[in-house]
Order: structure tokens, then sequence, then C-alpha cells
């Protein structure tokens, strides 16, 4: 019955510097694995760059990347592209971009219910005059069928989750409440030692219900690191990238030497912001 099915929003953060077929697969290996469990059903996939102010080394502009990510998902019927956290001026932890959405589908679904609970009286009125219209008749102590917000999920690569366990990179109380109130989704590759990332962790092992792991049978090697440093290379990227993508890069020159170099000698946003935070993930 798909109306007891949980709806799970996939959320996936990160440079997508620049988004790769592997970002893309994160999304469908997820959905099946979703689907396969017959309690989920997965109604939408939501990528969203990380901004400029996140300051990491080789960051191209925010604008170029969004761009090829809306490139990327153009023919996807279910995975789109969010710009909300690349506008902002600030770096966002992950947890407020996960909240935010969050946030968007409670308000979408109030609105959808404010519009459901609208009387129509016209159409009313003109429906009496029809003979033979019987409205269906409602059983005794028949309740409306009040379907949950979906949850918003945080779609990973294992390097995501094991970067948990980096000092000063993520704030304690930010992994729990996205491990306790949203959940983790994390594809790893086959044999990769995840479950022993959470073992060892207490706050991970305290919520590992709601820690997804999903693995990737068909590996797949394919990283932006990798992708830039043939581009560097002049080398081709073709089959790594959807070809909508690797066809901007080419016009519009984007990966160099010299965009490698952008950034270089600073301190990424987070280590800034968390370094004086004594409850930041030193704790882990």
């Amino acid at each position: 019955d798909p109306d007891t099915k949980t709806e799970v929003v996939l959320l996936a953060c990160g440079s997508f510097n620049p988004i790769t077929n592997m970002h893309l697969r994160l999304f469908e290996l997820a959905k099946d694995y979703f689907h396969e469990t017959g309690k989920y059903k997965v109604i939408k996939g939501i990528i969203s760059p990380v901004g400029d102010a996140y300051k990491k080394k080789g960051l191209i502009s925010a604008n170029h990347r969004v761009t090829m990510a809306k490139l990327a998902t153009k023919n996807s019927d279910w995975v789109e592209v969010d710009d909300w956290e690349s506008c902002q001026s600030e770096w966002l932890e992950t947890l407020k971009v996960l909240r935010y959405h969050h946030q968007k589908l409670l308000s979408a679904d109030v609105t959808n219910n404010l519009q459901d609970a609208v009387p129509i009286t016209k159409l009313g009125r003109k429906r009496k005059q029809e003979p033979n219209r019987h409205e269906p008749v409602k059983k005794k102590n028949q309740s409306p069928v009040v379907k949950s917000v979906p949850q918003v999920k945080l779609l990973c690569g294992s390097d995501m989750l094991e970067s948990f366990g980096v000092p000063n990179l993520w704030k304690l109380e930010d992994i729990t409440e996205i491990v306790e109130k949203h959940g983790l989704v994390c594809i790893s590759r086959a044999g990769n030692n995840v479950q022993k990332f959470i073992y060892e962790s207490d706050i991970l092992w305290r919520h590992k219900n709601n820690i997804h792991l999903v693995e990737e049978w068909i590996t797949n090697d394919i990283s932006s690191t990798k992708i830039r440093r043939a581009l560097r290379r002049g080398q081709s990227i073709r089959y790594l990238v959807p070809d909508v993508v690797r066809a901007y890069i080419e016009r519009n020159r984007l990966y160099s030497a010299e965009s490698e170099d952008r950034n270089a000698g600073l301190v990424l946003a987070p280590l800034q912001k968390h370094t004086s935070d004594p409850r930041s993930s030193q704790a882990l």
C-alpha cells in the first residue's frame, strides 16, 4: 500500500566541482535501496552545491557548478538542483541546509492541506443540478489518511561519513541532530569499512537504525578530483561526466592549473569556524 510508505527526499550536499556520473549514480543506488525495503518511497532527490565561502582549494565559482549540475539533471524526472545554499554569502553547516529543506517541505505540506480544504462552492452548485451524481458515501469512523511530511535524508559517500571523525570539521551536536532527526544514507564501496567506523563512534552507534548503508557492487571510482586532474593534463573525461557537462567545461575552459590553486593556503570555512569551538567533533 503506497499510502503507508514513508516518503523520502534525498539531499546531497557537496562541492560538485564538477558534478560527475558518480554523483548521479548515488541517487539511483539510494532510491533502489529504499524501494527494495518496501517501507519507503523516494519522491525527490536534491543536489545542493556548496557556496563559494566554503573556501575549498580548487573550488570554482558556484554559478558554474550549479549550472553544470542543472545540465546534468535536466533529463532526470526526480533529481533536481537547488541553489539556495550556494547563494548564501556565508558558508552554511550541512545541518542548516537539511533544516531548510525540511522546513520547505513542512510549509508546502500546510499549503497543500489548505488548498484541499477550501470548499469549491460554484462547482458544488452546478453538481447538484446534474442527475445521477452520487457522492461517495463515507463509512463510519473513517478517518482521512493524514500523510506525514517526507523525511529529508542526507545522501553521502563513505568519505563524507568518515569525515565526521576529522577534528573540528563537524560540530558534535550537528552530527547528532543529522543522524537523530533526519537520517543518513551512505553509499559505500563493497568491502569499505563504514560499519567499523559506525561501531567505533558512540553517537553513530546509538542512531545506527537511522543510518542506511547501501553497498555499491558495481564499483565506480570517478571523483571530481580525478576529473580535474585529467582536465589539467588535457586528457579526455568523456563517459565520466554527462556529455552536456563536458561540453560546458570545454566551452568555458573551466579547469586549469590556475583554478586548482584557487583558495590555496586558505583554511576551510568549517575548520575556521569550529576550531575555537570546544563542542567540535573531536569527541566522536
